[in-house]
Order: C-alpha cells, then structure tokens, then sequence
C-alpha cells in the first residue's frame, strides 16, 4: 500500500461525497471492483493496485466508527488499529465477497462468512485526564468503558435457555450454497443463515440473539512519565470481541493533560511567569521561584528588562521512555504597585528628578485646592 503521504482521499477514490449513505458506498465500491478485477485485467499491475485502493476506502467507509474518526481527523486518526490491512487480493475476497458480485468474485475464493477469514473485533475507545505533575511523574488511573461481553444467560449460543439451536436446513450447516450455472458452478453465502450454518427460533432475551450483551468493564492503565497531551495508550485485545472467532480490538485511551495555574508546557519545557519589583530589576536580586521538585533560586542580574528568561536546566519535564529532561523557563515581568505608601512615593520622586525624568505632578488633596479656589476668588 502507498504511505499516508501518497494516500488519495477515500471519498474521492470511490467517487462518491462526504454525506453519501451506505448503500450509495457499497454501489460504488461493487462497481470500481468489477472494473478492477483481476480476473477481467489479467497482468495489469495498475489495476490491482487500483482494486486494492478501493477496497481499503470502502473498508474505512462503510465501518462507522472508522469513517467518524476519518472525517475527524484523516488518515491520522486510522492509525493505531484502524487502517485497513490487505496484504493482496486474496485477503479483499475474504473480506468483501458478498459485496464482489454475490460470490463470483466473493465466495469463489473461500469468502463464505464464518467459513473463512476471521475478522478481528473492532476497537473502543476511553479519556483520561491528568494533572501535570502525573504526567511529569507517571501515574496509574483505572478507566471504566463499555464493551460486548458472552451473554450470560444464554451462554454465547443466543438461544433462550433450555431451547436448541437448529442447523440450518438450506445450505446444511455450511454457511454457503453452490448454484450451478452451465458449466460454471457459484458458491454464495447462504441466504438463510446468512453463513452463520445455524438457525436461532427461540432468541435470548437478553441478548437477542446475538450471544453478546453490553458490559461495563474497569482497566487499570499505566501512564508513563512524559506523556504528552492527545497521546494515545493501548489496552491490547480489551476492544470487542471478534464476530466469528478472531482475535479482539484493543482499547485506545487518549490523554487529556489540565492546564496547570504556575507552568505553561512547551514539548519536554516548562515556562514559569514570574513578577519582580522595578528596584530587583534594576539592582540585581535572587528570588525564588517553583518548580516540579519544589523551590529554585535564580539570580536576577542588575538591569533586567521585563521579558527576559532565565534558564533552570534539568528542570522541565522529562521525555518519555528516557532519562533526559527539559528545562525550566523563568519569565520575569517587571511589576508597577498601583499604591504607593507617602515615604515610598516621595524617594520615588527623587529618582526621577535624579533621572530627570518628566512624571505626573503630586496631587493636591481636595482641602487644599477649595483654599487655593476662595484666596483666588477673594
């Protein structure tokens, strides 16, 4: 298969639009594969290519789970277990025979359902939030979701206790059927049982038949320290069961990470924002400042302009499945009180005079201006 750089676009490979239904996908799927087929482009290499293009597109289209997070977030979100895995041609008949013709191109390979290629059990999917100090750590959270489990009741058989389930009389437990058709002979699932080869009359009830139930299951998960925001940790085998025998999904869990109220995250750094008095920048200062192991000192030097950032190495957080860590930005912003105590305001006033300095006059208090307005009026 081409990289995810060389991918067309699913929607535009079927030639179909991005609200098209189900049954408009599956149409225009049956018809690139008819015109693509091996059997009809003997030694055409771009057309088996083509064939197997489009059959990948239908298998993420027409899965809703995998179509939602493809139009979410592109082939990006098809990684990790979503994106379609054909080794060649052969794999494609197992998986869409019915859909290749009703078994002329389908069946006739061994696509028969619950009679050939096993199919794995789709994938779900859980949120967990952290705090940045458990990410910087590492930490272990237990998640709750929601899966399809054997249906206690009935077992798994689907039946309602104390019935049978029947064989299927039309293709006799086989699953397919073979119609015959001059000289050619067709073999299609069996329209009966669906290629299950058996027939429930008396469903469960819990169940409906199907021998699965939704349960709610509880995972511990084992966050490494480093983790970034939007990661995505997975619970092999912990997804839903496979329909006819084959392995299960997995668990995706994508990690939130709260915004912390003293460090903004920068990859493997930290920024820390810190206010300093206009005489610490002006004169030099050492002031402490926090970080993920506790209290730092960091020299001020004299002159320091609002802005400036001083580094505290080692400091940051560490990478993920390593040792090394980022460092530790400090920001210092020059802060100006809005009030001024009598003593503090008057060496200010000196200051600017020393400097020169054009600054507002004193306010005259309000006693004092009423006697400066009646000596003038007199």
């Amino acid at each position: 298969m081409a990289t995810m750089a060389d991918k067309r676009d699913y929607y535009e490979v079927l030639g179909v639009s991005r609200n098209a239904e189900g049954g408009q996908i599956s149409e225009a799927y049956r018809k690139l594969a008819m015109k693509y087929h091996p059997d009809r482009n003997p030694g055409d290499q771009e057309a088996v290519a083509k064939f197997k293009e489009a059959a990948e597109a239908f298998e993420v289209l027409s899965h809703q789970d995998k179509r939602a997070r493809y139009d979410r977030y592109g082939f990006a979100g098809l990684e990790g277990g979503g994106s379609p895995q054909f080794h060649d041609v052969g794999d494609i008949f197992q998986a869409f025979g019915d859909i290749l013709g009703g078994g002329l191109f389908g069946d006739i390979f061994g696509g028969g359902r619950g009679r050939g290629r096993v199919h794995r059990g789709g994938d779900v999917h859980a949120e967990i939030a952290i705090d940045l100090f458990e990410a910087a750590t590492g930490t272990a959270k237990v998640i709750h979701f929601q899966r399809h489990e054997r249906c206690e009741t009935c077992k798994g058989a689907g039946a309602k206790p104390g019935t049978k389930v029947d064989t299927c009389r039309y293709c006799g437990g086989r699953g397919r059927v073979v119609q015959s058709t001059g000289v050619f002979s067709i073999q299609t699932t069996c329209p009966s049982c669906r290629g299950e080869g058996r027939v429930i009359r008396d469903a469960c009830l819990e169940c409906r038949g199907s021998g699965y139930s939704r349960k709610k299951v509880t995972r511990k998960v084992d966050i490494p320290a480093g983790i970034e925001e939007g990661s995505r940790l997975r619970l092999g085998g912990e997804g839903e069961p496979s329909p006819d025998g084959g392995p299960p999904g997995d668990c995706y869990c994508l990690i939130h990470i709260r915004e912390h109220a003293l460090f903004q995250r920068e990859g493997k750094h930290l920024l820390c924002q810190v206010p300093i008095t206009y005489t610490q920048a002006a004169l030099g200062a050492k002031i402490e400042v926090p970080s993920l192991d506790g209290r730092e000192s960091v020299e001020i030097p004299p002159g320091a302009q609002s802005g400036d950032a001083f580094t505290l190495r080692g400091k940051g957080m560490p990478e993920l499945r390593s040792r090394n860590r980022g460092d530790l930005l400090v920001q210092v912003h020059i802060e100006v009180p809005k009030k001024l105590t009598p003593a503090h305001e008057e060496m200010l006033r000196q200051l600017a005079e020393i400097e020169n300095a054009n600054v507002s006059p004193k306010r005259k208090s309000f006693i004092e201006k009423l006697k400066e307005y009646f000596q003038k009026a007199e």
